[in-house]
Parts: structure tokens; C-alpha cells; sequence
């Protein structure tokens, strides 16, 4: 699902994206819930970013990749964390871009996303190529989202890989 968020482009900065884990819902500008085999997964736009709400499993899982005021944990490479009964992983990358790059990329990210029916995008007024885009899906009894935070006054785009599943037990 592609949409025009109706709002300012508020995070004009790859580096003031921050990360968090836990996090309440926030306010959101575009929402799609999905249903991957039994889990509950809710990708949101925000005005500053993203936010990922997923149930299942007697478990809550909640990222949010955004501009916070209120949190000084920077974007991280990666992270693994044990949430509820899941493991967790994230990992992000800033890939910078030429302008005629940044276009090409742009147009491809939106047309992969927009047609989706488990993905997500909005582009905010002013430029067509600042974007937010989600995209989710259920592998092997993970549920793994993919996010991309187009920056093309920097010429930077910022891509994030997630993956929640059940905690594996070593055998003894």
C-alpha cells in the first residue's frame, strides 16, 4: 500500500534516526495490520519514522526506528535481544547514494513495496523520492521486516532488517 503522508518531512537527517525497543504505540500516519500464520503484526508510519508492533505467542514486541527527543540510543549496526518467549534481531545500514542513484533506488523501493500486500510505504510532500516503506513477511516461524528511510537531501537512504522467532534451546 502506497500513500502521501499528510505531513511535514520532519527527520531530514539519516543520523537523528535513534532505535528503541519496547516502546508504546505512537501516533501514526499510516497504519496496515497483518496476520502471518498466527502472528499479529502491525507496521506503522509515523511522522518521524517507523514502528513495528508484533503479537504472538503470549509475547509483545515493539521497534521503533524514528526521530525521538526523548532517547539517546543512536541507529545501531545491530542488536540481538531476548523479548518474551522470542528472539530478537535488528540490523541497519546507510547506503549514500548519487542523486541519479537515489532516484533509480527510490522509484524501485516503492514499486516493490507498493503493490505489497504486506507492505507499506508513504512519501511525504515536497519531494518525491522521501519516503518511508515497510515490507513483512513469515519464514520458517520468524516474522522478518525489512524498513527504508529515504533521506534525498543527503543523498542517503537508511535500510533496516528485523527478525522475531521463538527462542531455540540447545539441546544437551
Amino acid at each position: 500500500m502506497l500513500t502521501t503522508l499528510k505531513t511535514a518531512y520532519t527527520d531530514t537527517r539519516a543520523a537523528d534516526l535513534a532505535w528503541a525497543l519496547g516502546r508504546e504505540p505512537l501516533p501514526a500516519l499510516a497504519v496496515l495490520d497483518l496476520q502471518l500464520n498466527g502472528a499479529i503484526i502491525q507496521l506503522r508510519l509515523l511522522g518521524a519514522s517507523h514502528q513495528v508492533l508484533l503479537e504472538g505467542d503470549e509475547s509483545f514486541c515493539s521497534e521503533t526506528v524514528a526521530c525521538m527527543a526523548d532517547t539517546s540510543t543512536p541507529l545501531p549496526l545491530g542488536v540481538a535481544k531476548r523479548v518474551g518467549t522470542w528472539e530478537y534481531e535488528f540490523a541497519a545500514r546507510v547506503e549514500t547514494l548519487s542523486r541519479r542513484q537515489f532516484a533509480g533506488r527510490a522509484q524501485e523501493l516503492l514499486a516493490l513495496v507498493a503493490d505489497h500486500p504486506h507492505g507499506l510505504a508513504g512519501t511525504f510532500p515536497g519531494s518525491p523520492h522521501a519516503f518511508t516503506a515497510m515490507l513483512a513477511q513469515r519464514c520458517e516461524g520468524q516474522v522478518r521486516w525489512r524498513t527504508w528511510h529515504a533521506y534525498p537531501q543527503e543523498g542517503r537512504l537508511v535500510a533496516t532488517r528485523s527478525r522475531v522467532g521463538a527462542r531455540m534451546h540447545a539441546s544437551l
